[in-house]
C-alpha cells in the first residue's frame, strides 16, 4: 500500500492549551517589570548620577544580544524528555529567581550593575524560546491569538510587579525609605516575591504544555512552505564565494569602526559613545572570521551557520527590523528615564533620600502598572483589530497611540494625569509584544524558528544599546541633563516606527 505523503495541517489548539503554554510569561514579566521599574532607583540609591544611568543599563541589552540567538540556535537542535524549548524555560527560571533575590541587596554600584547583567541573562534564557514556542505549536491563523495571550500575561504580571513596592509600602506598612546606599524593604520584598512567582509560573508551562517532535514539525504543510523563505544549504564552492564577500564586508566594517573610535578619542566625547564603536568593530571581526573559515573549508560549524543565517534572513524580517528599532528605542528611553523625569519634572525633587522622591518613584511603579494593565486588557482586542484592518495597519495605529502617550508626559504637571498618558503607551506595548512576532513567524522555517526569534531580538537590543550610548550624551549636551526630554525623543521615535510598518510584507 502506497504511503500517504500529503503534508499534514497543524492542529488548532484550545483556549486553555494556549493559556497553559503562555502562562510562564507571567513569571518572566514579573522579573522584567521589577527590573525596569526599580533598577534605576537602586542605581541612584547607590550613588549613580542621572547621566550615568544609561551606561549602567547597557548590560541588559548586551546580554540579550549575546544570549538569545545562542539559546535559539541550540533549542532548535534540542530534543529530550522535557522537549525542545521547555528545558531552557526551566534552567532560565532557576537562575533568574536566584538573581532576583540577590539584586536588591547589592552593597555597591558595581555589584548592582553586575547583578543586572546576570539577572538579564537568566531571564533571556527563559524568554527567548517562548516566542519560538508559539511558532512551533500554533497554526498560522492562531498565532496572533497566541502572541496576544503572551501580551496578556506580560501585562498582567507587570501590573502586579510594578505596583509591588507601592502596595507593600502603602497597604502593608513595609518601610519605603532606608539608610543612604541601601534599597528600601519595600523594594527588597518585591524582588523576593518576584523570584517565587517567576519560578512557579514557568514551572506551570513546563508541566502543562506539549511540544511536537522534530519529525512532526517537519510534516506540517506550513512549515514546509516556510523553508522556501531562506537559503537552506550551500555547496562548498558557494561557501567559498560567500566567505570572500564576508571578508571584504568585515574589513570594511572594521575600518568604519576604527575611524569612529578615532573620532571619539580625538573629540573626547562621552564614554557611552564608545559602546557604538566597539559594537561596529565586533560586527566587522565576526564577519571577517566567518568569511575566513568558509574560505578554508571549515563551514560545518555553529559559528558560520549563525553568521550566514543572519546574512540570509527573510525580507519580512529585515523590514520589521526598522519598525522594531524605533519602537524599542522609545521604550528604552521611557524605562531608564521615567523615574528621573517624573521625580524631577512632576514632583520637583532629585534628592533620592527624601520622602517626596520615593513617593514619585513609587508613582512611576503605579504608572508602569497602569500601562501594563491596559496592555493586558487590550491584548484581546488585537486579533479582531488585525482582522478588521490587517496586522500592519493595526500595529501602526497602536504605535501612534504610544507616541501620543509619551509626548503627553512632557506637558503633564499634575502627576495624576500621567495615568492618562499610560493608556496610549499600554496600547502600543500590547501590540509591540505580539503583532511583529505574529507577522514574522509566517516568514520563518520551522527548523530555524528559535534561532531567528533570537536574531530578531537584535532589533530590540541594538536600539537599546544605542539609546544607552547616546541618550545620556544628548541630554547632557543639549537639554541640561533634564530627563523629561527623553520622553519627547521617545515619542518621536514611536512616530517613525508607525510610518515604517507600512513597508512590511506580511506573508501570513
Amino acid at each position: 500500500m502506497k504511503q500517504d505523503t500529503t503534508p499534514a495541517r497543524k492542529p488548532r489548539l484550545s483556549f486553555w492549551q494556549i493559556w497553559n503554554m503562555s502562562f510562564g510569561f507571567l513569571g518572566i514579566q514579573f522579573g522584567f517589570a521589577l527590573q525596569n521599574a526599580n533598577v534605576s532607583r537602586i542605581f541612584e540609591t547607590l550613588g549613580a548620577k542621572v547621566e550615568d544611568i544609561p551606561i549602567l543599563w547597557v548590560a541588559a541589552p548586551v546580554t540579550g544580544l549575546i544570549v538569545q540567538p545562542i539559546i535559539g540556535y541550540f533549542s532548535d537542535r534540542t530534543w529530550n524528555r522535557l522537549g525542545r524549548r521547555r528545558p531552557y524555560f526551566l534552567v532560565g527560571a532557576v537562575l533568574a529567581s536566584a538573581a532576583l533575590f540577590l539584586m536588591p541587596n547589592s552593597p555597591v554600584l558595581w555589584v548592582a550593575a553586575g547583578m543586572l547583567w546576570i539577572m538579564d541573562a537568566s531571564i533571556n534564557i527563559s524568554m527567548e524560546p517562548f516566542r519560538a514556542f508559539v511558532g512551533d505549536n500554533l497554526p498560522s491563523e492562531q498565532r496572533t491569538t497566541g502572541f496576544a495571550m503572551q501580551s496578556f500575561f506580560i501585562g498582567t504580571g507587570a501590573v502586579v510587579a510594578s505596583m509591588l513596592p507601592y502596595m507593600l509600602a502603602n497597604w502593608f506598612g513595609v518601610p519605603n525609605t532606608a539608610a543612604p546606599g541601601m534599597a528600601p524593604d519595600s523594594v527588597k520584598w518585591s524582588f523576593y516575591l518576584g523570584g517565587v512567582v517567576f519560578f512557579l509560573a514557568v514551572l506551570w508551562t513546563v508541566l502543562r504544555s506539549h511540544e511536537y517532535s522534530p519529525e512532526e514539525l517537519a510534516s506540517f504543510e506550513e512549515n514546509r512552505k516556510g523553508e522556501g523563505f531562506v537559503q537552506v544549504s550551500r555547496t562548498p564552492e558557494e561557501f567559498a564565494g560567500n566567505g570572500k564577500k564576508q571578508i571584504f564586508r568585515g574589513l570594511g566594517v572594521l575600518l568604519v569602526g576604527a575611524l569612529l573610535l578615532l573620532v571619539l578619542l580625538r573629540m573626547d566625547l562621552e564614554k557611552e559613545l564608545f559602546i557604538l564603536a566597539g559594537g561596529v568593530l565586533a560586527v566587522g571581526a565576526l564577519l571577517a572570521v566567518s568569511g575566513w573559515l568558509q574560505r578554508q573549508g571549515w563551514f560545518n560549524n555553529g559559528f558560520v551557520t549563525i553568521v550566514n543565517d543572519f546574512q540570509d534572513m527573510p525580507a519580512t524580517m529585515k523590514q520589521l527590523a526598522w519598525v522594531q528599532f524605533f519602537s524599542w528605542f522609545a521604550l528604552f528611553a521611557m524605562w531608564i528615564y521615567t523615574t528621573s523625569a517624573v521625580t524631577s519634572h512632576v514632583f520637583g525633587t532629585s534628592d533620592t533620600t527624601s520622602d517626596l522622591y520615593n513617593q514619585g518613584a513609587n508613582w512611576v511603579g503605579v504608572c508602569f502598572a497602569v500601562y501594563n494593565g491596559i496592555a493586558a486588557a487590550f491584548a484581546f482586542l488585537l486579533p479582531p483589530l488585525a482582522r478588521r484592518f490587517s496586522r500592519r495597519a493595526a500595529h501602526a495605529i497602536c504605535l501612534a497611540a504610544g507616541a501620543l502617550g509619551l509626548l503627553s508626559v512632557f506637558v503633564v504637571k499634575d502627576y495624576h494625569w500621567l495615568l492618562a498618558s499610560m493608556v496610549g503607551i499600554g496600547i502600543a506595548w500590547a501590540s509591540i509584544l505580539s503583532m511583529p512576532y505574529a507577522i514574522l513567524t509566517g516568514a520563518l522555517p520551522a527548523n530555524k524558528m528559535g534561532y531567528y526569534m533570537g536574531v530578531f531580538n537584535f532589533f530590540i537590543v541594538i536600539p537599546q544599546i544605542i539609546a544607552a550610548s547616546i541618550l545620556g550624551f544628548l541630554l547632557s549636551q543639549f537639554f541640561e541633563s533634564q530627563a523629561i526630554y527623553a520622553m519627547l525623543l521617545g515619542g518621536l521615535s514611536f512616530i517613525l516606527a508607525a510610518l515604517l510598518v507600512f513597508r512590511v510584507e506580511d506573508k501570513g
